[in-house]
């Protein structure tokens, strides 16, 4: 008997270490955890009391630190998240329709409640867009001209970041979390979407050539032309414009974007670990031709890209999203677009992650804006991905740990040949070189991607 009750509190006290373990290793990334710190700032009475104890830690007992960290737990998850995909901070902890576990618990609840947000975002971006067009036709309407033009690079799947989008609805909220609900959220969204999108005009005199009716004869005809172009304003133009975000609440919308896309599996800590900014020499102008499709290669670590900025991150630590999108691009189109420049439009365009690499929405927004085609793909579809290779086309993968990578890593997928996998490592030449056998790729790859993920057709 006293021999189970010391195994019992043993195991008690080994699940406490680990729960402490745990988060303390989520602090000291400061990614699970909001930078618990910075959720705690203004996350209320949940926040006070979570960062009180850590700041406290050491003054603890050992058990009596176990026990706290496995009630911390709860508390530092909801304090870390933007507190809308659970309904509510208060509904966090509450029972569901469908389950009587709190939301907190229920992963299916959280998913449904993540995608209602997504879709009401892609309502607002779509009336966004009209409201933008309706303004343009007045406009033209009123203008006397002959012919408009609208150039706009939106209208088929508006681009934009819906992380950051509710991360800073909550950090505005932040004075009154009880205020916080997915109606709420649509409610601000839709008050503000004039701010989504502006255009520019230009003034143009056209020439065309028709024939006369009456003389059958061609006459040159000159028409006075405006052309609009559509530009979205970006998630930072409305934070100013419509949450009027301070610095430390957009620091805290911030976090709350990174936490989220961890937490949905969208950017998962893609970095080279312990990456003390070395290069290897510039591998010139190199290109696979043992597929279908002539690859233009580059690598994230090569001295020409490396150094370049991701964000305040670098392209030769977290660059593996936009490197791999510079091959696919470089290898389908007539452009040329390396790391560095694929990186800036990554940046520019919302879907760098901070210190995690690259939003998983980065592909098929980058796929389409260069005009190529882009379908998402599981990893229980092979036959899909060797069709679409034998085709042609090019495979993205995001991989989790395993022979690619330690954390998470963009790569891709370029041929078949002998059965096996030819691939585009950004990180690696060397695993460019080799074949890997498909059930490898299936295995290792990512299984909570987002976007569409984890593997994404393009050609």
């Amino acid at each position: 008997m006293e021999n189970e009750k010391k195994s019992g509190l043993q195991e008690t006290l080994e699940t406490g270490r680990a729960a402490a373990h745990m988060v303390r290793g989520a602090m000291k990334a400061g990614k699970a955890v909001s930078g618990a710190a910075k959720g705690a700032a203004a996350a209320g009475p949940y926040g006070a009391v979570a960062g009180a104890l850590w700041e406290n830690r050491r003054l603890v007992g050992k058990v009596i630190i176990a026990v706290i960290a496995l009630l911390l737990i709860p508390v530092v998850f909801v304090v870390s998240l933007p507190a809308v995909i659970f309904g509510g901070l208060a509904d966090a902890f509450s029972s569901t329709a469908f389950s009587d576990a709190p939301i907190l618990n229920n992963n299916a609840a959280i998913m449904e409640n993540v995608a209602e947000i997504t879709a009401a975002i892609d309502g607002i971006m779509s009336g966004g867009l009209e409201d933008t067009m309706e303004q343009i036709e007045a406009d033209f309407a009123s203008s006397g001209a002959d012919e408009m033009e609208v150039i706009t690079s939106y209208a088929g799947s508006p681009l934009y970041n819906a992380n950051q989008f509710i991360g800073m609805y909550c950090a505005y909220k932040s004075g009154d979390y009880a205020g916080i609900s997915i109606p709420d959220m649509e409610r601000t969204l839709r008050a503000g979407q004039s701010h989504l999108y502006s255009y520019t005009l230009a003034e143009e005199s056209r020439t065309r050539t028709e024939t006369d009716p009456a003389t059958g004869k061609e006459v040159s005809v000159t028409e006075d032309w405006r052309v609009y172009t559509i530009a979205y304003n970006g998630e930072a133009y409305f934070s100013e414009q419509v949450f009027r975000l301070d610095g430390e609440q957009m620091a805290l919308a911030n976090s709350y974007a990174q936490n989220l896309s961890l937490f949905l599996g969208d950017g998962m800590m893609q970095g080279i670990t312990q990456w003390d900014g070395k290069s290897i020499p510039s591998l010139g102008d190199v290109r696979f031709t043992d597929g279908v499709t002539e690859v233009v290669y580059y690598n994230q670590l090569d001295e020409r890209y490396a150094g370049k900025p991701y964000g305040t991150d670098y392209v030769g630590s977290h660059g593996c999203g936009p490197t791999a999108m510079a091959i696919v691009v470089s290898s389908l189109t007539d452009r040329t677009v390396d790391p560095a420049a694929m990186a800036e439009w990554s940046y520019l365009n919302g879907y760098w992650c901070k210190d995690s690499g690259s939003y998983h929405a980065l592909i098929p927004a980058a796929a389409r804006s260069w005009g190529l085609n882009v379908y998402g793909c599981t990893a229980a579809e092979p036959q899909r991905i060797l069709d679409a290779l034998a085709e042609g086309k090019l495979v993205v993968a995001i991989m989790s740990q395993g022979h690619f990578t330690k954390s998470g890593h963009f790569i891709v997928l370029r041929g078949v040949q002998d059965g096996k996998i030819l691939v585009a490592d950004p990180a690696s030449y060397n695993r460019s070189g080799q074949m890997w056998d498909l059930s490898v790729i299936l295995r290792e790859a990512s299984r909570g991607a987002a976007a569409g993920g984890p593997f994404w057709i393009i050609g």
